[in-house]
């Protein structure tokens, strides 16, 4: 889900994409990998994504090789976890960033719906999409507590922390 809406929120601003998700399996709550390419010109690139520019972990169990396998030291990985970024450099020297989606959906009564709070967050970190697209699309798509979810896309954009940050 939060793959789409990120894809729709590029889109929505006038950027190229293209989208594809694989899933982990055949019940709800299994793990997703959505693979997202934009461009300001249309993407005819139709393969995995090798070297990806940011990998986004929405539950830190899931770290490790197989996820990162591609990052490079130019890799932003955003992980949710109350958790300093510092504390992540063990699984590699990436561009580390955290966010704490648990708190900001708590605080907005998404109960632990962190998707709205993480795609804030990411929008901070990358510098695109802009935020006001992000929360647009985020409140147009949310299929309950619409406003509750663009608060929470603009608390993660706020509130996300990078290791840069961190050492200030």
């Amino acid at each position: 889900m939060a793959g789409e809406v990120l894809a729709e929120a590029f889109f929505a601003a006038g950027k190229w994409v293209q989208a594809f998700s694989s899933y982990g399996g055949a019940r709800r709550g299994t793990p997703v990998l959505t693979a997202i390419r934009v461009d300001d010109k249309p993407v005819r690139l139709r393969s995995n994504i090798e070297h990806p520019d940011a990998i986004v972990c929405f539950d830190p169990s899931l770290l490790g090789a197989a996820l990162l396998e591609g990052a490079g030291p130019d890799t932003v990985v955003l992980v949710n976890s109350s958790k300093a970024p510092e504390e992540f450099r063990e699984y590699g020297d990436f561009k580390w960033a955290t966010i704490d989606g648990i708190s900001i959906a708590a605080n907005n009564k998404l109960g632990r719906i962190v998707n709205s709070a993480v795609l804030g967050a990411f929008a901070r970190i990358m510098g695109v999409p802009d935020m006001e697209s992000l929360a647009e699309t985020v409140e147009e798509v949310s299929p309950v507590k619409k406003p509750q979810n663009a608060q929470a896309a603009r608390d993660g954009y706020e509130q996300v922390k990078t290791a840069r940050e961190q050492a200030a």
